[in-house]
């Protein structure tokens, strides 16, 4: 939920879940391609990835923000617009979905600590196979697998710092959004 863009709120459930679906199938598939050659593998890895990633992006953006499926398209990508930037929400009518969707994203993101774990896991094991990829595979396999790498890293690298920001934008926006309704900290949210 953290990575999806807010444009992405504007569509309906099925929409989101074609949109992150195709996104993951088309990147994956183009690994299996270059890695292994076979348009066929690529095909496979295309509908199984499109499928099971945009089902499951959709269902836990409705699990993470249930209130959004009560709002407009367009109210659910203003909402998301101001709180990813930290800026106060427009629509005074829509503050307390800015809260709503604040505490969604600080919610998942501490869902998302064990990730961090794994990913720094599979960077160790991706290193390791691109090592041995880089001896005895082909150009392709030696390509894809410094390519996970390169990917990995700038994961482990980019993505706390990113989140760190995005926490932040997302607390100006609810404590904005709080003192439009008065709600200040009746919530309890800090």
């Amino acid at each position: 939920m953290i990575l999806v863009p807010g444009w992405m709120w504007r569509l309906g459930p099925v929409s989101r879940a074609v949109g992150a679906g195709l996104a993951a199938g088309v990147f994956f598939g183009a690994f299996v391609l270059v890695e292994s050659g076979s348009w066929a593998g690529a095909a496979v890895v295309f509908v199984v990835l499109s499928l099971l990633h945009g089902t499951r992006v959709a269902r836990r953006m409705e699990r993470a923000w249930p209130a959004a499926r009560a709002m407009s398209g367009a109210d659910r990508a203003a909402v998301v617009r101001a709180t990813r930037r930290g800026e106060a929400v427009a629509d005074p009518r829509l503050a307390p979905s800015v809260v709503e969707y604040a505490r969604a994203l600080r919610r998942t993101a501490e869902e998302d600590r064990l990730r961090r774990r794994v990913v720094l896991l599979v960077t160790v094991l991706a290193v390791a196979l691109a090592v041995y990829d880089t001896v005895t595979g082909s150009t392709g396999e030696t390509i894809a697998s410094w390519l996970v790498v390169v990917l990995l890293l700038a994961d482990l690298m980019w993505w706390p710092r990113c989140r760190a920001r995005l926490l932040a934008g997302a607390d100006r926006a609810a404590a904005s959004a709080r003192r439009v309704t008065g709600a200040g900290h009746a919530t309890g949210d800090s």
